[in-house]
């Protein structure tokens, strides 16, 4: 049986607000890890720091593969030192807006 046109309707829309809180809660992760990183003292375009965090994801996802032998364990927080370091090296030098 066909679901009417308003009750897709209504599904989309809870979807969406789903969608939104999801997506809060992943910037806001985000942003706790970045802050405590220190990138919020950093002046860099926000086009270049995008691109530094593209290039993160890649990393993560396994794209450019990993430069250090291997996976870090959930405990070892030197691959995380140097991923802060990686991203804020990657526009330090620019003197746009953050």
């Amino acid at each position: 049986m066909k679901k009417p046109s308003s009750k897709i309707r209504d599904e989309i829309a809870k979807l969406q607000e789903q969608l939104k809180i999801a997506e809060r809660a992943e910037a806001e992760r985000i942003g706790r890890i970045a802050l405590k990183a220190a990138l919020g003292e950093i002046e860099v375009d926000e086009a270049e720091l995008q691109a530094a965090f593209e290039q993160l994801a890649k990393r993560f996802r396994g794209g450019q593969g990993d430069t250090s032998g291997g996976k870090k364990s959930a405990g070892d927080s030197s691959g995380q030192a140097s991923t802060a370091a990686d991203a804020s090296g990657a526009g330090a030098g620019n003197a746009g807006e953050a």
